[in-house]
């Protein structure tokens, strides 16, 4: 079915494109007051992905918010997308969703049937992960926005952050990178329709699956990659830990058209960003300047990085070879001494 209007077309960024690069966030919020509390266990502070409340010693509350512009033309898969989006969260921190409301701006000229799905996208997708959709709230804007704000359930003690990585770690990553370069590549319309649908499919696709291979096993540090891109949220989760990391470049999987549109120089300005702020941690060594950029790409739903002890590994490779997109087994932890904060290789 043909989209009635070009959604891309009405936003000057796209996806998770739009955020506010991670430099600029961390002087926003530098000497903002923190407020401490016993029961929050997660809170802003540390970069994480989501804030996590303890109600009692058995139950804690995951709560987080996203939204963005269309990153997509149909309405209904951006409602889809925007949805796996926010909820990837809430799995990013082992939680499980149960809750979710409704964030969306849209244009005076914008047709009903438009609106319509991108919030039947949104349901859709929220009932897909076992939530439901409570309510909301809405305001006109120029540009489309939507997203939702989550809240999902999890066990104290199981509470998964980007702060716990361990020397040893064995770095894990489900989903494919180079969204950002595709689909700014699509925008001038030079994308293969076939590799578009690709990269739809898998921003659609909730990280459910993922969470649920990793319960069982020793998985000391999660992020999802997203805006930052695989780059920034892995510094995060080295900062996070005080360790090292080391990226296997040649393990990451990076779609062929992504590279050569690196190559043109074919670019999202979030990629941009994104390189400013991680790039002095980062020891590039060798690697091609095409392959970093896809590593600084600013992705849009993109998979979970799971640190796991390395007696773990090969069994959670083994469960999301049969359940992620894409598998990859793209690093390792180090003790950190001095210097770049991760190495590629």
């Amino acid at each position: 079915m043909q989209p009635e209007i070009k959604l891309t077309k009405l936003a000057s960024c796209a996806g998770c494109g739009a955020k506010v690069g991670a430099g600029v966030l961390a002087q926003l919020l530098d000497g903002l007051p923190v407020r401490r509390d016993p029961d929050l266990l997660v809170g802003f502070d540390t970069s994480d992905d989501a804030a996590v409340y303890r109600v009692s010693d058995e139950l804690a509350i995951v709560q987080t918010v996203d939204f963005f512009p269309p990153i997509a033309d149909d309405p209904y898969l951006f409602g889809q997308i925007a949805a796996a989006n926010a909820l990837s969260d809430i799995y990013a921190m082992g939680g499980e969703p149960k809750t979710a409301l409704n964030l969306l701006c849209v244009p005076k000229s914008m047709p009903d049937s438009a609106v319509r799905a991108i919030l039947r996208g949104g349901y859709d997708k929220v009932y897909e992960a076992g939530a439901v959709i409570a309510g909301g709230h809405s305001i006109l804007d120029e540009e489309p926005k939507y997203g939702l704000c989550v809240t999902g359930f999890v066990h104290p003690d199981k509470v998964l952050t980007n702060a716990g990585a361990q020397p040893g770690d064995v770095l894990l990553l489900t989903k494919p990178l180079g969204a950002g370069i595709l689909t700014t590549a699509a925008k001038a319309d030079l994308c293969p329709a076939d590799v578009l649908e690709g990269v739809y499919a898998r921003m659609a696709t909730l990280n459910k699956a993922a969470r649920d291979a990793a319960l069982p096993f020793r998985v000391h540090a999660c992020t999802d990659v997203t805006g930052f891109g695989l780059l920034g949220h892995a510094l995060e989760l080295a900062q996070g830990g005080d360790v090292h990391l080391t990226i296997d470049t040649a393990a990451a999987d990076i779609p062929a058209a992504a590279l050569e549109f690196a190559r043109m120089g074919l670019l999202p300005e979030g990629m941009y960003r994104n390189r400013r702020y991680a790039e002095p941690y980062v020891d590039a060594g060798g690697v091609p300047l095409e392959v970093q950029d896809a590593l600084y790409d600013p992705q849009t739903s993109g998979g979970l990085l799971f640190a796991v002890h390395p007696d773990d590994a090969d069994a959670l490779f083994a469960a999301l070879q049969k359940t992620v997109p894409s598998a990859q087994r793209v690093g390792t932890v180090q003790t950190y001494t001095d210097g770049a904060r991760i190495s590629l290789r």
